[in-house]
């Protein structure tokens, strides 16, 4: 079986979960902007809990260990992304280096077992969960967002309305050099004139930030 989905399927995550993180503003990585956001993560906190999962789960499960502990020690948003792009830029290049064999290895799972292609589903999964954490924390913080997987509000509503995908940034270059120099991503349309929701009665466009 090839496997090289999963490699290229964990090199878009890895640029999805940085464009999410170039969404925030560097004064939001301590806010929670609800009351019952008290029992859950801050944006700092999302980051530093991606460095260290993924680390764990790459040095325990993977056999891939970088031999550097995250996060960064200088806990800013752009420390952060320099740090992940690094970090998953190595353990991109050692996935892409393995053969089926590996792939198919079983490996210890917490208190299971699964092959190491069943837990790289798991590792995918495992960060677009949190990556949707983040976007709702944008959404609460009144933040734009940019395309992730598709068109959102900020892009122009629902594709059936012409909305587009737009990114923030073409690449992970380009996002760390654009972010270095205080952020240059797309600039988006906002939602438009026609509902950005498929459901019916809704008469106007929600205001910018819903979705």
């Amino acid at each position: 079986m090839d496997h090289a989905f999963l490699v290229d399927t964990y090199g878009s995550e890895r640029f999805k979960t940085l464009s999410v993180w170039a969404m925030f503003d560097d004064a939001d990585l301590e806010v929670r902007p609800h009351p019952n956001l008290a029992r859950d993560r801050t944006p700092r906190e999302h980051m530093v809990h991606q460095c260290l999962s993924e680390d764990k789960w790459f040095t325990t499960m993977f056999g891939i260990d970088e031999h550097r502990r995250p996060p960064a020690s200088a806990e800013t948003r752009l420390a952060f992304i320099r740090r992940y792009a690094e970090d998953s830029a190595k353990r991109l290049a050692r996935l892409a280096e393995q053969d089926a064999a590996w792939w198919q290895q079983d490996v210890a799972f917490f208190d299971t077992t699964h092959r190491r292609a069943w837990v790289m589903v798991r590792r995918i999964a495992h960060t677009a969960h949190h990556r949707a954490e983040q976007t709702t924390l944008l959404r609460l913080l009144g933040r734009q967002v940019w395309s992730v997987y598709g068109p959102s509000v900020d892009t122009g509503g629902l594709p059936a309305n012409g909305a587009r995908t737009i990114y923030a940034y073409p690449n992970i270059e380009a996002l760390i050099a654009g972010e270095s120099r205080g952020g240059e991503k797309t600039v988006l349309p906002g939602p438009g004139s026609s509902p950005s929701t498929e459901c019916a009665g809704l008469s106007s466009p929600p205001v910018r930030g819903d979705e």
